[in-house]
C-alpha cells in the first residue's frame, strides 16, 4: 500500500496502529477532549484530518510519555499549552520486519544453544 501525503485524512484504524492504541481509547478521547472533532460519514465512520491527527499525537505524548492525566492533559491543551510546542509529524507506519531487532533475537538464540549444548 503506498504512503499516505501528510495532508491525506486518516480512519480510526490507522490513526489507531499508528499511536499503539485500540480504536476504543480514541473513541474515549473524543468524549473527554472537546477540541478533537473527527469528521464522521455514514455509520459513523471518523476520519482525521491533519490538525486531528497533530493533536491525537499531542494527546498521546501527553497521556503516555509525559505521565499526566486526562484531565491534566486537557486542562493543558485548553490552556493552549500545545501551541508552544510545534505539532509531531506523524511517524511513518513501520512494516512487521522492522518492528524487530534481528541481531538481538539471533544474539538470545546463541546463547540458549551454548546454555542447551552445556546442559
Amino acid at each position: 500500500m503506498p504512503e499516505k501525503s501528510a495532508d491525506a485524512f486518516r480512519n480510526i484504524g490507522e490513526m489507531a496502529e499508528a499511536l499503539g492504541v485500540r480504536t476504543h481509547i480514541l473513541r474515549y478521547w473524543e468524549e473527554q477532549f472537546p477540541m478533537l472533532k473527527p469528521l464522521t460519514r455514514a455509520g459513523g465512520r471518523r476520519l482525521y484530518r491533519p490538525d486531528d491527527v497533530a493533536l491525537l499525537h499531542t494527546i498521546h505524548r501527553l497521556l503516555y510519555q509525559e505521565g499526566y492525566t486526562v484531565k491534566g492533559a486537557r486542562r493543558f491543551l485548553m490552556e493552549g499549552g500545545a501551541k508552544d510546542a510545534p505539532p509531531p509529524s506523524p511517524a511513518p507506519m513501520p512494516s512487521p520486519a522492522a518492528a524487530f531487532d534481528f541481531s538481538a533475537l539471533q544474539a538470545v538464540r546463541d546463547r540458549l544453544a551454548s546454555a542447551l549444548a552445556a546442559a
